[in-house]
This record gives C-alpha cells, sequence and structure tokens, in this order.
C-alpha cells in the first residue's frame, strides 16, 4: 500500500484513543512557514466520485489525513483500486468494482460520515447501497433525512434495518425536483453525485454553494457532466449515460489555512500559510482584519502575523457560504480572549459547537454561552432553531490544563489555547485532530512550538 494511504489509515486508527496525547508548554510565538494541501472537505468527495467513472481518475494535492484513509479502505472494498503515484496523488481505478461484506464496511465507516455519499454513486454502479450509522464529531445532531428524502425523490427505496440503512433502485434513478429546506453541503453533495447520471433533468434549489462544491462540479463536469448553477442557489443537473475518469488538483483548505491565522494571532505570531488564496477566505479575512489581526497577500499564499498593540473585540455570525463558516469561530475563539472587550459569536449551522469553550473556561477564559442564542438588532443571519451565542470578555490570561479533545475544530482549538497558556498543558485524543489537519505535530516543530508528543 502506498504511503499515504498507509498513514492515512495509521491516523485513522488513532482516533478516539485517548493515550494518544500531545504535552505543551505555551507561550511561544509561533513562526515561520507551513504548507496546506487540498481541502478535506473536497478531496475525500472527489474520491467517491471516482465511482462513478468508467476509467481511472487522478487527484493530486491529497492531503495526508484520518479521513482520506477511511475513504479510501471504503473504495478498496468496493474494488476501486486507488495507488499513490506521486507524493500527494492518487490514481483511483473503479473497473472493478464490486459488492462489500457489511462488517467491512461498518468497521471503516464508524469513524466518519462521508459514507453517506457513496449512496448514489453505489445506486448506480451496483443497483444496492448499505450504509451502516453514521459516526463524526459530536457537535450536534447530523440528521440524514435531507439525504434519504433527495434519494427517495430520484426513486431509491429506502429501508432501515439492524445493520444501518439498505437502498435499492429497481426502477433506476431518474431526475427530479428537489429543494432543501436549508443549504446543507452534504446533501447539496449527494444530489451532485446522485443526478449525474440519473435519467433526464434534476433541479435541486437552495443548494450549498461553497469554494467545495464549486470544485466538486468542475470535477463532474471533467467527467462528462452537465450541471448549470444558477442564481439564488439553485443548480440544474442533465443526467448523462456514462462519465469518465478526471484528472484534477483538489481546491486548497481554506479551514486549516484559517486555523493557523487564529493560532498566529492567539500566539502573536507571524505565519505563512503556503497554498492559501484570499478568494475562498475573503470573509475571514475581514473578521481577522476587525479583530486586530495583519495579513499580507501573495502569489503562494498568505503571511498571518500579529501586528502588535491590543487586539479588538468582534461580533461574529456564522453562516452557510458566502458568510463566515462555523469550522473557522473554534480556533478565533480563543484569540478573542486576547482581546480587550466583549466579543460576541452567534453560531447559526449546528446546536452544540460551544462544547469546546468548557476547556477554554477551565483554563482560564471568561467565556459565557448562551444555549438559546442572543437576540441583537443588528443580526444580518436570520435566527434559527437551536442556534446559540458565545460571549466572551477579554483579555483573560489562560493557563495550562489537562484536556481531553471532544471534536476536530474544537480539538485544534485546544491547541492553541495550550500554545498560548501559561505552564504545561496535557491534551489527550489528540488523534482526532488528524482527522481534518495534516502532519500537525509536523507542523507545530516547524513553527516552533515548546512541546512533547506521544503517538
Amino acid at each position: 500500500m502506498n504511503s499515504l494511504v498507509t498513514d492515512a489509515h495509521k491516523a485513522g486508527k488513532r482516533v478516539g484513543l485517548t493515550s494518544d496525547q500531545i504535552v505543551i508548554r505555551g507561550g511561544k510565538p509561533l513562526e515561520g512557514r507551513i504548507e496546506v494541501r487540498g481541502a478535506k472537505n473536497l478531496a475525500t468527495k472527489a474520491m467517491v466520485a471516482a465511482l462513478l467513472a468508467d476509467t481511472p481518475s487522478t487527484l493530486k494535492d491529497v492531503p495526508n489525513i484520518s479521513d482520506v484513509g477511511v475513504v479510501t479502505g471504503m473504495l478498496e472494498a468496493y474494488g476501486v483500486s486507488v495507488t499513490e503515484v506521486a507524493p500527494g496523488e492518487l490514481l483511483l481505478d473503479p473497473s472493478n468494482v464490486e459488492k462489500a461484506h457489511f462488517a467491512q464496511i461498518d468497521a471503516l465507516a464508524g469513524s466518519s460520515r462521508i459514507p453517506i455519499l457513496f449512496c448514489g454513486p453505489l445506486l448506480h454502479r451496483l443497483g444496492e447501497a448499505l450504509i451502516p450509522d453514521l459516526g463524526g464529531c459530536r457537535i450536534g445532531d447530523r440528521p440524514i433525512d435531507f439525504h434519504m428524502d433527495a434519494l427517495r425523490a430520484f426513486g431509491a427505496i429506502v429501508d432501515k434495518s439492524y445493520e444501518g440503512i439498505r437502498l435499492t433502485a429497481p426502477n433506476g434513478l431518474k431526475g427530479a425536483e428537489i429543494e432543501l429546506p436549508y443549504p446543507s453541503v452534504g446533501a447539496t453533495e449527494q444530489v451532485l453525485l446522485t443526478a449525474v447520471l440519473a435519467q433526464g433533468v434534476t433541479e435541486l434549489k437552495n443548494a450549498a454553494i461553497e469554494p467545495e462544491i464549486m470544485d466538486l462540479i468542475a470535477i463532474l463536469q471533467k467527467m462528462g457532466a452537465i450541471i448549470s448553477v444558477e442564481p439564488n442557489r439553485v443548480i440544474f443537473i442533465e443526467g448523462v449515460d456514462k462519465l469518465h475518469g478526471y484528472n484534477h488538483r483538489a481546491l486548497f483548505d481554506r479551514n486549516e489555512a484559517a486555523s493557523w491565522a487564529s493560532a498566529a494571532l492567539a500566539t502573536e505570531g507571524d505565519i505563512f500559510v503556503g497554498g492559501a488564496k484570499q478568494s475562498e477566505l475573503m470573509t475571514f479575512l475581514n473578521i481577522f482584519r476587525k479583530a486586530g489581526g495583519a495579513f499580507d497577500i501573495h502569489e503562494d499564499g498568505i503571511r498571518f502575523y500579529h501586528p502588535g498593540g491590543p487586539l479588538k473585540p468582534v461580533v461574529v455570525e456564522t453562516d452557510v457560504h458566502p458568510g463566515f463558516m462555523t469550522d473557522w469561530q473554534q480556533p478565533l475563539i480563543v484569540a478573542l480572549t486576547k482581546a480587550e472587550g466583549i466579543s460576541i459569536v452567534h453560531e447559526t449551522v449546528y446546536e452544540n459547537r460551544f462544547g469546546f469553550t468548557d476547556a477554554l473556561i477551565k483554563m482560564g477564559a471568561n467565556i459565557v454561552v448562551h444555549k438559546e442564542g442572543i437576540e441583537s438588532v443588528t443580526r444580518r443571519v436570520p435566527r434559527r432553531p437551536l442556534e446559540q451565542a458565545a460571549v466572551i470578555t477579554g483579555p483573560t490570561k489562560l493557563h495550562g490544563a489537562d484536556i481531553e479533545i471532544p471534536d476536530l475544530r474544537g480539538g485544534f482549538s485546544h491547541l492553541i489555547a495550550a500554545l498560548t497558556a501559561e505552564g504545561e498543558s496535557t491534551i489527550s485524543n489528540v488523534g482526532i485532530i488528524s482527522r481534518g489537519y495534516e502532519h500537525f505535530i509536523d507542523k507545530l516543530a516547524m513553527l516552533g512550538a515548546d512541546f512533547d508528543y506521544e503517538g
């Protein structure tokens, strides 16, 4: 097995093990250059898309993260050959696709929600799909109703059993008119991956339009799909008879780039994030600047740094693209504990994404979570059911503590907090961070962090 896939498999096996820990001695600014590769939220979906083709696909800039290992394992279970032909470059050959044993799929899928996106491609290739219960981060309910309702609209029959969910399509899949209750990224991906080979035209209303969605559409078009993106979140997909393989370089990981930017701000550091692009980060850059951070745009990346002086409080409302991403708020909140005044983060996407603040409070942060949100006449994003708000009062000095990581983005925030804190912190369950951050331990070392790692 190739090195990228092997490393990703190993990282995946570590996820959730509390023996996987890091001891950080805080107080040192992070300084230096690191590189970000393809987005977790694109690369894994592009790998699934390869199932739809009748010839091999090539995906470049694939990050070495455990979610890539999960998808690799599932593809291989279905007979897809996954080979690393160059560093970060995968060749995916679907010519020998076959049915897989449920026990094998269940064992592979437990640490990820991505398996649900196999439904459409498997229905097209094999006529059925069996999906186990979904895993993922503990940041709130991840209902699959949007996915199942969309698949039913295409003509799929959904049966629930003790094993999970079994889907069949005895009459094939046909184009449909679908309107999502919420512009869900996952449900939009589901419709795209299913509609491209469905008979007839599919109209998707209230679709997600994140950059990763646009990159997936670009991949599908390279494969022979006919997809039109209209105004007001409407996407038309004209089904075709067959698709061929693609050759594509994945969009950079804007979530990882924003996380390192927040680390630079919180530690009073200076980090050049190679591979980061301005266009996909414009909303984040505005908030970063308002909070007192500075950045320089270069052709090969973005330099993020603390320019000196006090940080400023901000009000943030998370939203679907082009709004402020929910994945950006957790790392930023650590920096906001250093701001002079009161910052407010309105979380409108997930209902339980402030659990990570318990550890920050333990470390000395002044954060109050309002579990039913906060009313405000200045709000731009409409209030949503189950939204929450966090009020951060600063500046506060953080001190070292023992922490167990609860989820991916919150976990990286705990790393940042430990790096800014006085004294020593022991952070366990660190392996979960490998789901979305490539070589993060190596990158910490490159940036001058003072730590000991037990993997």
